[in-house]
């Protein structure tokens, strides 16, 4: 199998992308940014659902930064922090949290429900889409979760998809997962379909990243991100991680970013999409800086890489749940919205939602 670690398919003698108004690709006639650019290079045919593919062993090519040495380990055993202090964690009992009824929405609607974390209840295309489902109240390795989940597990429409970025135990939980019908469709990263056939899920899409598949007329695809993976002591970077771009047939677009560090990816990302609506971007687990900027923006580089997707919308998660990293609890939300402020963006673009609430793009 060839590693793209690059965009696949033409370029032109200059580098840049030609120009053009739109394009049209396998989920309808998309407008393009405002240079007028169409996705560059064109998208890729859609891979089969629940296709058997066979994977290289180990991704460690596709790694933007090395992983910690022993030195690095060292540092942060002498002088790391991995909670906030005590006046960091005061303000837990603020952080926002305003559970509601889903908001109905048809094929021509985007609504984004944020259950907590990276756990989203997406409507797009006429499909209810899950994407990183932990709807566990702990996770291995960390305090429990400070906010009880958004949307009760009962109160779900049938899903009709789920969407992992990587294996970490914050973004694929399985207890969540086993409350799932077995034939649910998954699109997981390359290298991760053995752990959701070994627990009997019938149709398993693995993608490398530039890749995508289609479901109900919505295009999925998968797309780079600035991390790792690891969920043993043996396994690490034995399958892929990124985010995820969702596309209705002529309708809205949407940017899941799972987990990620501030890197070249985004405008890349940007170029090959065009036109993403609205971006799910994480602003929290960023200090200290020296030991996590690689693999988690902090609020400033969050809202540049929007600028640089060319998204017109953000909304802030992976923060308010879990205590994974030394930042005070609230502080994500007041950096993302001065940076936002700061960048000169339209405030009712970002939607900095509470934990349980929705928004509606028609």
């Amino acid at each position: 199998m060839t590693q793209q670690t690059q965009e696949p398919g033409p370029t032109s003698p200059a580098g840049n992308p030609p120009t053009a108004a739109t394009t049209s690709t396998a989920t309808g006639t998309r407008t393009g940014t405002a240079t007028g650019a169409p996705p560059f290079p064109p998208l890729a045919e859609p891979r089969p659902l629940g296709e058997r593919r066979v994977w290289p062993r180990t991704f460690h090519d596709r790694l933007t930064a090395p992983l910690p040495g022993l030195k690095a380990l060292a540092r942060f055993a002498r002088e790391g922090a991995v909670r906030p202090d005590a006046q960091g964690l005061a303000g837990i009992s603020r952080l926002p949290y305003a559970p509601a009824p889903l908001p109905r929405a048809d094929t021509g609607t985007l609504a984004v429900t944020w259950a907590g974390h990276a756990s989203w209840v997406v409507r797009i295309g006429g499909l209810t889409v899950l994407t990183d489902p932990v709807w566990s109240r702990r996770i291995l390795g960390t305090p429990a979760r400070v906010t009880p989940v958004g949307v009760p597990w009962d109160r779900l429409p049938r899903i009709d998809a789920v969407v992992i970025s990587h294996n970490h135990y914050d973004h694929l939980d399985a207890p969540t997962l086993r409350r799932l019908p077995r034939d649910t469709p998954v699109f997981a990263p390359a290298g991760l379909g053995r752990w959701f056939r070994r627990r009997e899920f019938t149709c398993v899409t693995e993608l490398d990243w530039w890749e995508g598949a289609e479901l109900g007329g919505v295009r999925f695809d998968f797309v780079p991100a600035h991390h790792w993976s690891k969920r043993t002591l043996t396994d690490t970077c034995h399958s892929l991680w990124g985010g995820w771009v969702l596309t209705a047939p002529g309708g809205p677009r949407l940017y899941f970013a799972g987990d990620t560090g501030y890197g070249h990816w985004f405008s890349r990302i940007g170029r090959r999409y065009p036109g993403i609506d609205l971006a799910l971007m994480p602003i929290g687990a960023y200090d200290p800086r020296w030991w996590l900027s690689d693999v988690h923006c902090d609020p400033e580089e969050a809202v540049q890489a929007t600028l640089d997707l060319g998204a017109r919308r953000m909304a802030p998660m992976h923060w308010a749940t879990f205590i994974l990293s030394a930042e005070p609890v609230l502080e994500p939300l007041t950096r993302v919205r001065a940076a936002w402020e700061k960048a000169g963006l339209a405030q009712e673009d970002l939607w900095d939602l509470p934990v349980g609430a929705s928004r509606t793009l028609d």
